[in-house]
């Protein structure tokens, strides 16, 4: 990743979420076409290898169901009353933007390293997108060990009031140590907090449709400088998140939420599986 650059998975994050809205049937599982905007990529990125509609398909459905869920789990928590949502290596999130509706009694913290956080502002300022009082951008230097915590709360969070945490996308990238100490700083969130991460199941776990997808992510991850470090069993998160303190501790299938969202698709679509969700409750 360049310095104050987005990395090359937030970006193919974004774009396979555009890419969601022109391939596939309607309606969409998840509507985001401002990833698109802030990344405005060249006007080949469809050609792109890894943006081809038949072979990203499942990869595809997966990353828009991932999102649906945490917005579903965001907007029904906020409606019991939580006003703050922490996203944990926001890359190019765009709910604030999508959302103002809900923004509007949410305060919403980006955590995310300073030179992408940077980068991605900027963008929103040449878009004309406007800042809310609501939105808190937390730069945080994980390379230098700087505390996320502790610039949340600088930031303006309230640690006295429960949360939704959302972390998708990243414990792949982390040691195991780092990711159950992330587990056990959110275990001490307010009582009523909520925390959805998702991990990667190890291979022979996957369908065995979805190896040979998984190996070809893996090979790529590694040639962007961003490997994957980590996988777990379902049995070893939940075991992860029940050791750090949590009360409440689910999984949920990557592929149940084919079940919950992609139901009588005309086009047949379902996410791949390989990632799952562990839903706790401090």
């Amino acid at each position: 990743m360049t310095s104050g650059e987005p990395d090359d998975t937030a970006v193919r994050v974004a774009l396979w979420r555009a890419l969601h809205l022109e391939v596939d049937a309607s309606p969409p599982v998840f509507d985001d076409a401002i990833g698109l905007r802030l990344v405005a990529p060249d006007d080949d990125w469809r050609r792109r290898p890894d943006m081809d509609p038949d072979g990203t398909r499942g990869f595809r459905a997966a990353i828009v169901a991932r999102a649906r869920f945490v917005e579903d789990l965001v907007t029904r928590e906020h409606a019991r009353g939580v006003d703050q949502y922490v996203v944990l290596g926001a890359g190019l999130d765009t709910f604030a933007q999508r959302r103002a509706d809900v923004v509007e009694t949410l305060d919403v913290f980006e955590v995310e390293q300073p030179g992408t956080q940077a980068w991605k502002q900027q963008r929103l300022r040449e878009l004309g997108y406007p800042g809310s009082d609501r939105v808190h951008f937390v730069p945080v230097d994980f390379e230098a060990g700087e505390s996320w915590q502790g610039r949340l709360v600088g930031s303006g969070f309230d640690a006295g009031r429960p949360a939704v945490v959302a972390s998708t996308g990243v414990a792949m990238y982390l040691s195991k140590e780092t990711t159950a100490q992330t587990l056990r700083d959110v275990a001490r969130f307010a009582p009523g907090s909520t925390l959805a991460m998702t991990f990667l199941l190890p291979p022979d776990l996957l369908d065995p449709a979805d190896r040979a997808g998984l190996d070809t992510s893996r090979k790529g991850a590694h040639a962007s400088g961003t490997p994957f470090v980590s996988f777990y069993t379902p049995d070893e998160m939940i075991g992860m998140a029940r050791d750090a303190g949590f009360a409440d501790v689910r999984h949920i299938a990557g592929t149940a939420l084919g079940d919950r969202y992609f139901t009588d698709r005309p086009d047949g679509l379902r996410p791949s599986s390989g990632e799952d969700f562990v839903v706790a409750r401090t």
